[in-house]
C-alpha cells in the first residue's frame, strides 16, 4: 500500500482555526489547542447568541410599550389586546418605534385599541 503524504492539510487546518482566534488574548489567540477550544466555545455563544438578541428585543419593544401604553392610561396587555379586535397590524417593533419617536401617532394608535 502506498504510504499518504498528508501535504497542507493539518497545517491548513491549524491555520484556519487561528485565523478565527484572531484578537483573542494571550495563547487564546495564538496557541493551536487553546485557541481550538475558545474559538469552539466563541462559536457556540455566537450561536445561541443570534437567538437570545431576538428575544432581548422583543423584550425591549414590550417594555417601551407597556411604558407608553401607561402613559395613555392603558396597560400593554389591553392594548395589545384592543389592536388585534380592531385589526391593526403593526407589530412590537414598530409600535415601540411610534412610542419613541412620535408620541402623538402612538395616542392615536391607543385610541384605536380603545375604540
Amino acid at each position: 500500500m502506498a504510504r499518504v503524504k498528508r501535504g497542507n492539510v493539518a497545517r491548513k487546518r491549524r491555520n484556519k482555526v487561528l485565523r478565527l482566534a484572531r484578537g483573542f488574548q494571550g495563547g487564546n489567540g495564538s496557541l493551536f489547542r487553546t485557541a481550538n477550544q475558545r474559538v469552539m466555545k466563541a462559536l457556540c455563544n455566537a450561536y445561541r447568541d443570534r437567538r437570545r438578541r431576538k428575544r432581548d428585543f422583543r423584550r425591549l419593544w414590550i417594555a417601551r410599550i407597556n411604558a407608553a401604553a401607561r402613559l395613555n392610561g392603558l396597560s400593554y396587555s389591553r392594548l395589545i389586546g384592543g389592536l388585534k379586535r380592531s385589526d391593526v397590524q403593526l407589530n412590537r417593533k414598530m409600535l415601540a418605534q411610534l412610542a419613541l419617536a412620535d408620541p402623538a401617532s402612538f395616542s392615536d394608535v391607543v385610541g384605536a385599541a380603545r375604540a
